[in-house]
């Protein structure tokens, strides 16, 4: 008997960018909190507890918001880094523009996989044991990345949307039922 499947958005990583150059220097002096080594990484890096994120901006006026936990949760990420630096006399004439790169989602389909058998029948699979546990599946529809494990573990990555992510792991879910490579261990009656 299938378990419900529980999907877990990790991570979602946003672009924007300002349409404009941003004097990363002048952003140092007005936020002292940031991080900038300039002769380490190009990039300044702009911290925010609430959504508890990590902003990289570059003098190009581009950035990249990571540590969302959701699409929504990005957009507010960089819309409230974009007032902070306003507040602290940045001037930013137009408002980001704004796409998301990536979301990555760990999932757990509540039942035991058979690997070897997996690698065989779903095609567009890579799966060496001897170097990592997981299969590396490349589903084409929704176009995102699985790594699928023994154990009915997880991760899909690569999805531009959240629905991607429900999308494909109900889709690869079915699959694995249909071709009955998913295994549920009977509970134990007494």
């Amino acid at each position: 008997m299938p378990k419900a499947v529980y999907i877990h958005i990790e991570n979602v990583v946003a672009s924007a960018t300002l349409h404009q150059r941003v004097d990363l220097n002048a952003v140092v002096k007005g936020f002292p909190g940031v991080e900038y080594r300039p002769e380490q990484f190009p990039g300044l890096v702009f911290r925010l507890k609430r959504p508890k994120t990590a902003t990289l901006i570059f003098n190009s006026g581009k950035m990249v918001c990571t540590g969302a936990k959701s699409e929504k949760e990005a957009r507010r990420a960089v819309k409230k880094v974009v007032k902070e630096l306003k507040k602290g006399g940045i001037i930013i004439i137009s408002k980001p523009e704004m796409k998301i790169q990536n979301i990555v989602a760990s999932a757990s389909l509540g039942g035991l996989i058979d690997l070897e058998k997996a690698a065989y029948d779903l095609g567009k699979t890579m799966y060496e044991p001897e170097q990592f546990p997981g299969l590396i599946y490349r589903m084409a529809e929704p176009k995102v990345v699985i790594l699928l494990f023994a154990s009915g573990k997880l991760v899909c990555t690569g999805a531009k949307r959240e629905q991607d992510v429900y999308d494909a792991v109900a889709k690869l879910h079915i699959i694995l039922e249909e071709k009955e490579l998913i295994f549920y261990e009977q509970a134990s009656v007494v």
